[in-house]
């Protein structure tokens, strides 16, 4: 199993994708790494950010190499030191965004590197909300474009608090001390932006292509629906293949087959969702494993891949029903 970021609170979930019939399907293990969660008392003031002190960046200084940090000299300061060490010249992160970034996490006292991305070869990919994420990190990103390297200082009251992280090595003192290369900004008006791909099967739904951020069109034709999985590209991009355990950003949209009917959409929430492809029925995890990041995937799912007889109580899908996805792949996790 990959291992989880220290820095998450609580997984993303979906409830009308979610596999029937399975209690443990919507938990995460940690097992093989810590998991804090963000602190259950009310939220900290926000800090006030100065530009120092921070210790030198002594290799990997290039974006996205993992770099080699000092230990901290002195005293660390007692609020939020921020430091833009590489300024990129992408979009700009926003508070709720998800961020797609590699990053270096350590003790400012010891130099103990306690996490880090770059080792495990995936990025982070984590909303900056509160409550999913340590305040530190919602604090010193939120402004800043991707392409961008930044290097903060997060004492204990934007961090894990008084009671630390036993399972990280990190006590309740501690300023960690963090070097994080932003690649990527996500929000609800983010789309796949593949290469469009011919929908020459007349007895398939045809998605609209457009990739403004705005809902794309379904249009089901008047045939019986297809007996069998039906997953294929409208825009195909050219990240990383989705694996069958892996977890997925997404913008979708969802209709039933007969009458057209949407019951679900992301659109609509203007909210994206994330969740593990084990979390979610069949058809959606069937359909999406070997898809490449950044594709806009149809799916077509069949009863028995799908609710069966047993749809989500008030989602407005009738027993037996065939559903149709428009899936935007915006990120893996």
């Amino acid at each position: 199993m990959r291992r989880r970021s220290l820095l998450i609170a609580v997984p993303a979930g979906l409830v009308t994708l979610a596999a029937c019939g399975d209690e443990d399907s919507g938990s995460s293990s940690a097992g093989d790494s810590a998991t804090p969660e963000a602190s259950a008392t009310s939220a900290a003031p926000s800090p006030k950010i100065v530009d120092g002190p921070l210790p030198a960046i002594t290799a990997g200084t290039k974006f996205d190499e993992k770099p080699t940090v000092a230990k901290g000299s002195g005293e660390p300061s007692k609020d939020l030191a921020v430091k833009t060490v590489i300024a990129g010249s992408g979009r700009t992160v926003a508070e709720n965004d998800f961020v797609s970034a590699n990053y270096l996490g350590q003790v400012w006292a010891s130099a103990k590197v306690f996490d880090n991305s770059y080792d495990r070869g995936t990025p982070l990919v984590i909303q900056l909300a509160q409550g999913s994420i340590i305040d530190g990190w919602r604090y010193a990103l939120a402004g800043k474009k991707t392409g961008s390297r930044v290097q903060f200082s997060v004492p204990p009251t934007w961090g894990y608090g008084e009671q630390g992280n036993e399972q990280a090595g990190i006590k309740g003192d501690d300023t960690l001390v963090f070097v994080v290369d932003v690649r990527d900004t996500f929000n609800a008006k983010s789309s796949a932006q593949g290469k469009k791909v011919p929908q020459d099967d007349a007895a398939l739904p045809k998605v609209g292509t457009g990739t403004d951020g705005k809902a794309p069109s379904i249009e089901v034709p008047k045939a019986d629906a297809p007996k069998k999985l039906v997953a294929e590209y409208v825009l195909e991009g050219d990240g990383a293949e989705v694996g069958a355990e892996d977890s997925v950003l997404v913008q979708y949209k969802g209709v039933t087959w007969d009458g057209g009917k949407e019951f679900d959409s992301t659109y609509d929430r203007k909210q994206l969702t994330s969740f593990s492809l084990q979390q979610v029925v069949k058809g959606w995890a069937q359909g999406l494993t070997g898809k490449k990041v950044g594709s806009r995937v149809l799916i077509v799912i069949p009863p028995d891949l799908g609710y069966g007889d047993n749809p989500p109580q008030g989602s407005g899908i009738e027993k037996d029903s065939t559903l149709v996805f428009s899936v935007d792949i915006l990120a893996k996790m």
